[in-house]
């Protein structure tokens, strides 16, 4: 004879793990739900140059005027979007949404003139024949890469705050 156990469950308990199962799934699906989103948004779209904001037009013209645009794409991020710009001669150019400067790169150099001059003035001291290849404008910091491969951050003002061979 086998005995059998019982358990005495309440309507109340059995509503309670409907409704955490539930829960569970519904997170479940829209957590995937968010993650397809981000993976469709974070494609870069081929943007024309009249398309880009006004500024990063500026900062084209009056930089490069006589260079040719190989491509320009809108990165449409989760909120805000970035768009990069790769120039004939290789230059590599992004800017924020607003169309402000936020990185440019080249292994030819780049002009002087987009470098704050506290940065520049560090480096012609320290390191003489080295020229800039790389400039990224970040939120608290200034990153700046050298032909040397040295790679200098700035604070906001303008201080070393670290070096990277």
């Amino acid at each position: 004879m086998s005995e059998f156990c019982t358990v005495k469950t309440s309507d109340t308990d059995v509503s309670v793990i409907l409704k955490d199962m539930i829960m569970k799934k519904i997170f479940a699906v829209a957590a995937i739900v968010l993650a397809s989103l981000q993976i469709v948004k974070a494609d870069d779209r081929p943007v024309t140059f009249s398309q880009l904001p006004v500024p990063a037009q500026t900062f084209i013209n009056t930089n490069y005027p006589d260079e040719k645009i190989s491509y320009a794409t809108k990165d449409d991020d989760f909120i805000l979007p970035d768009y990069n710009v790769m120039l004939a001669n290789g230059v590599k150019i992004q800017f924020e949404h607003s169309g402000a400067l936020e990185k440019i790169e080249s292994r030819a150099g780049i002009p002087v003139e987009l470098i704050p001059f506290q940065i520049r003035d560090y480096v012609k001291m320290h390191y003489p024949d080295a020229i800039f290849v790389e400039y990224e404008i970040g939120k608290r910091s200034y990153d700046v890469k050298l032909s040397n491969r040295l790679e200098l951050k700035f604070n906001r003002n303008f201080n070393v705050i670290e070096i990277d061979d």
